[in-house]
């Protein structure tokens, strides 16, 4: 009966998933207009001349294009706003991605590295920007240097020392080998635009996707129009519309409105609403792992026997059954299975065991000694707070079904806990929290597990991990000469089979899923072949704009 209300409470407990990352400019506008159904050419028999097909406009409801998101604007080079600027094809990077998460060119024609510090890039030919401006390699390197000067994880991230320009050809040269380059250079900072063409005051790019942004107010709506010089073809809608919503409930009713022609990050009980001929659903994996921050200071997380029953304590399947209704995969690393060579299948975890957690606890001295349903030792009980940032009902929801699983099948109290986005900072490095990571980058093991992260205000490390021997695989990655050289160093900073790191002994974090991202349309939008990325769930919803049409 315990296990029935459990899951009873943890499926009362999926609530709306919202997609992305989190900052404001604004540039006044009129009213964005409402969906419009597409109108077929008119042609007049008597005449023998067609008259102009009406214009095919699409609205797509968005809860992640806000400043609270930290979203503002479309400016590649302020904090996060490279999701927007990808995600609505204004601008595009040197390289995408496979299915598998493996490298492959885009705006880049080739690539080499000297298996030291110069990387020589060959861009595409033929390519303009929305301007007008050629795509040459003096252009690009002017919007890295940008990029470098106006973006704070970038300079970091990249290690580029110098850059010189010749025709296509662009030479960079970094100040330390850097096998991970193409891989930042693909990350939304990466948004190849005309820096001369832009206003980075208001927040408006001009890039070489296929659409172009006319106007935006931030918080409310953005508009665009298709570029009609876009190199990779012509797009087939000739207006999007981005509407800022409030939620997932808000997207339900306006998609059932008819105000919107596309949603996502609808909750999961809205779903019903649309299962019938009027809508069609699209489901694709991401990377978007969800997970718990086991921070490693707090005075009952910082005991390894809590934080390995926590870790096998928790459901993973149930959950991703309970709360994604099936959208995602249980979580075993930093990446999902099939990221190219180092992800989760590589990772051994902790098994669902609840049995064997109790005697993990129980051998470590942690009892139930007064019967409140709560372990102590030493006189302290086996209860601490769990943070998860305000507004966000993802994280919410996983810390909630996490708080209520861990109490029930252990005796842990953990306390969930809403925080800003601005207090979070000033707790993390004390306390556990839920997170979210998606990302393309192999380097993300350093980010999450090296000790010189360790109590840093930068999201990196917030447990407060230290182990000298994931350190010693995590700098032998960096120094590698080669990103073939450094993976399996990456590989075994998630799982050597002996020390491991939070999937085993330590246990610094426990991974609980990975999202799928679904979103629905209204029926006769044929969204072509839709694609994964690496970086999490906000992304592919319109990575592949320039193909979407309307059938109807």
């Amino acid at each position: 009966m315990k296990k029935a209300v459990s899951l009873l409470l943890i499926v009362c407990l999926a609530i709306t998933l919202l997609a992305g990352c989190s900052g404001n400019a604004s540039q006044p506008s009129s009213e964005p207009p409402a969906a419009q159904e597409t109108a077929a050419p008119q042609t007049d028999a008597s005449q023998g001349e067609s008259e102009p097909a009406a214009k095919k406009t699409m609205v797509i409801g968005d809860t992640t294009f806000n400043s609270e998101n930290w979203e503002e604007t479309v400016d590649p080079h302020r904090t996060y706003n490279g999701w927007a600027c990808i995600r609505y094809g204004i601008g595009e990077t040197l390289v995408h991605y496979t299915d598998s998460m493996e490298l492959e060119p885009w705006l880049a024609k080739s690539w080499e590295n000297d298996g030291n510090l110069t990387w020589t890039i060959t861009l595409q030919d033929n390519v303009t920007f929305s301007s007008g401006r050629e795509m040459d390699a003096e252009a690009v390197k002017q919007c890295f240097e940008h990029l470098l000067e106006n973006h704070d994880r970038a300079p970091g991230d990249t290690k580029i020392a110098d850059m010189q320009a010749d025709g296509q050809v662009l030479t960079i040269t970094t100040s330390e080998p850097n096998p991970a380059l193409m891989n930042y250079l693909g990350d939304p900072y990466g948004c190849i635009i005309d820096v001369d063409a832009s206003d980075f005051d208001v927040g408006i790019v001009a890039g070489t996707g296929p659409y172009v942004v006319t106007d935006m107010v931030t918080d409310d709506h953005l508009t665009l129009t298709k570029n009609e010089n876009y190199w990779n073809g012509t797009p087939k809608i000739d207006e999007l519309i981005i509407r800022t919503l409030s939620n997932g409930d808000t997207l339900s009713a306006a998609l059932q409105a008819g105000d919107i022609d596309a949603a996502y990050g609808m909750a999961y009980e809205a779903y019903p609403n649309f299962e019938n001929g009027n809508y069609q659903f699209s489901s694709i994996q991401t990377s978007r792992a969800f997970f718990a921050s086991m921070n490693m200071t707090s005075p009952i997380i910082q005991d390894a026997a809590v934080r390995k029953a926590i870790a096998m304590g928790i459901d993973k399947q149930g959950f991703v059954s309970a709360l994604l209704d099936g959208h995602g995969v249980p979580g075993n690393g930093a990446f999902p299975d099939g990221f190219a060579t180092f992800g989760g299948e590589n990772v051994t975890t902790e098994s669902y065991d609840p049995e064997d957690a109790k005697a993990v606890l129980e051998a470590a001295g942690w009892l139930d000694s007064d019967g409140d349903g709560i372990r102590e030792k030493d006189g302290v009980k086996a209860s601490t707070t769990f943070l998860y940032s305000a507004g966000d009902d993802v994280r919410q929801t996983i810390a909630m079904a996490v708080s209520n699983q861990i109490l029930e099948n252990l005796g842990i109290e953990m306390i969930v806990e809403g925080v800003s986005w601005d207090e979070l900072p000033a707790r993390m490095y004390s306390e556990p929290l839920v997170l979210a990571w998606g990302s393309s980058n192999p380097k993300t093991s350093y980010m999450l597990y090296h000790s010189s992260n360790a109590g840093k205000d930068d999201w990196y490390n917030p447990e407060n991990f230290s182990n000298k021997t994931v350190d010693g695989y995590l700098d032998a990655a960096l120094s590698a000469r080669s990103l073939e050289e450094a993976i399996p160093f990456w590989q075994k900073a998630q799982w050597d089979g002996e020390t491991g790191t939070s999937m085993r002994g330590e246990c610094s974090y426990i991974f609980v899923l990975n999202k799928t991202h679904v979103y629905w349309a209204r029926e006769g939008l044929d969204t072509g072949v839709q694609k994964i990325h690496a970086h999490g769930d906000a992304w592919p919803l319109v990575q592949n704009i320039a193909e979407w049409t309307w059938t109807k």
